[in-house]
């Protein structure tokens, strides 16, 4: 019997996304395939959950409190407090 994979993340935690995050039809105000995200951008989580057909993690990362992407765990990387002492915040 195969069961759910767990989520590796946690919400709250800070994540760094691995490579652009475009528009796959999630967000109809956006053109297809826009970019929603660049590769290093920084966002939170803010809720995770399991896609029901394949039982896989997926988070609702919030970048810039302005936009909240869903996003697979092979999208993100966890961010730690020692990567975060090289970037400028406004």
């Amino acid at each position: 019997m195969d069961f759910p994979r767990l989520p590796k993340f946690d919400i709250g935690q800070k994540v760094r996304v691995l490579a652009d995050l475009r528009n796959d039809g999630s967000f109809p105000d956006a053109p297809p395939d826009a970019l929603l995200a660049p590769a290093g951008a920084i966002g939170e989580i803010v809720k995770s959950g399991m896609m029901a057909e394949t039982e896989i993690p997926i988070y609702l990362v919030e970048f810039d409190q302005s936009r909240v992407i869903g996003c697979l765990e092979e999208e993100i990387a966890a961010l730690d407090e020692r990567s975060l002492a090289g970037v400028m915040r406004d």
